[in-house]
């Protein structure tokens, strides 16, 4: 009778072991997989926001150039 407890508790232990090994191994991929999600989700917005700028850049070049034809511009008062 002592033997076949201490077999049934061995072989809970055993149990539930491998399961929080597997349950923490789980947990640790799924963290993994998110902060790699999150690294693309980083760089889609850096490209974006790259993007944005490029066009603001572009619309200011010319507005600039609008404001000049309408205003000559002395070039020695730029400096």
């Amino acid at each position: 009778m002592s033997t076949r407890k201490a077999a049934l508790t061995l072989g809970t232990v055993v149990c539930l072991s491998a399961l929080t090994v597997w349950g923490v191994h789980y947990q640790q991929e799924a963290e993994r997989e998110s902060m790699y999600q999150g690294v693309l989700r980083d760089d889609v917005r850096r490209r974006e926001k790259m993007l944005q700028r490029q066009l603001d850049l572009e619309e200011s070049k010319k507005k600039r150039e609008i404001y000049e034809r309408a205003q000559k511009v002395d070039p020695d008062s730029l400096q």
